[in-house]
């Protein structure tokens, strides 16, 4: 499962059901709070734009530390101070997808991109934006009651959240815990992420975990299970996103 391909995939499953939208539907509220469905895809063209950037190595030319003091302030005024129309952002975000993907592709494997408040290399940069396409998909099909059925891609979404606890407890002030995580895939198969020798774990359904991870559903309704003495902790900490 090459993630590059992968992401791909994912911005090919958005792509389809952008095609279908209606001219109503793109001024239509998103689940992102603010954000109308045309502006949740000019959010994703623009941060495809800035993989291109970074790839250049030249991530000052799309730099949200210009347009607010977090990573959220930032990222929704650049999208309220580069307002187009809903055909305009469409085409912009398919260049700006397919640049990022024939950049990533092409990027030193090895060497660490610039991104958000850390570097990453390539694949993982690629897990980043499969990760936010995903979540952002939901955000547009979820309101307007569109089918975005999941898929095998969510395990790199879930490998994502799991393999960033450890910032996630850094960032609650707690020293980082080993956690296994035993998911249910979207075909009925298992996915398994840490040590299963842990004493604290997540188990569950792959969806409802990446779901957390994305903040698109609350740890206390996702059915997911959680042993030992750090397990709901994990959980409540979740993430496959950078926030400063």
């Amino acid at each position: 499962m090459d993630v590059i391909d992968d992401l791909e995939r994912e911005q090919d499953a958005l792509a389809a059901v952008l095609a279908g939208l209606s001219a109503d539907d793109w001024k239509r509220p998103s689940s992102a709070a603010g954000w109308t469905v045309a502006d949740v895809v000019l959010h994703l063209a623009q941060t495809e734009e800035a993989v291109v950037a970074s790839a250049a190595h030249d991530p000052t030319r799309i730099d949200w530390r210009r347009f607010g003091a977090t990573v959220d302030e930032g990222m929704d005024a650049m999208v309220r101070d580069d307002p187009a129309a809903p055909e305009a952002i469409h085409v912009r975000w398919q260049a700006a997808r397919r640049a990022s993907v024939s950049a990533l592709r092409a990027a030193d494997p090895t060497r660490p991109l610039r991104w958000v408040t850390t570097s990453l290399k390539p694949r993982t940069l690629a897990t980043t934006r499969l990760a936010e396409h995903w979540a952002h998909a939901l955000d547009i099909t979820v309101p307007l009651g569109l089918d975005y059925p999941d898929t095998e891609r969510l395990r790199h979404v879930a490998w994502l959240g799991h393999s960033t606890l450890p910032y996630a407890w850094h960032l609650a002030g707690r020293p980082a815990v080993p956690v296994h995580v035993d998911l249910t895939a979207p075909d009925g198969s298992r996915w398994e992420f840490g040590d299963p020798a842990a004493e604290s774990s997540i188990s569950g359904a792959a969806g409802a975990f990446c779901r957390v991870g994305a903040q698109r559903l609350a740890p206390a309704a996702s059915g997911l299970r959680t042993r030992g003495p750090h397990g709901g902790e994990a959980l409540n900490l979740l993430r496959n996103y950078a926030v400063t």
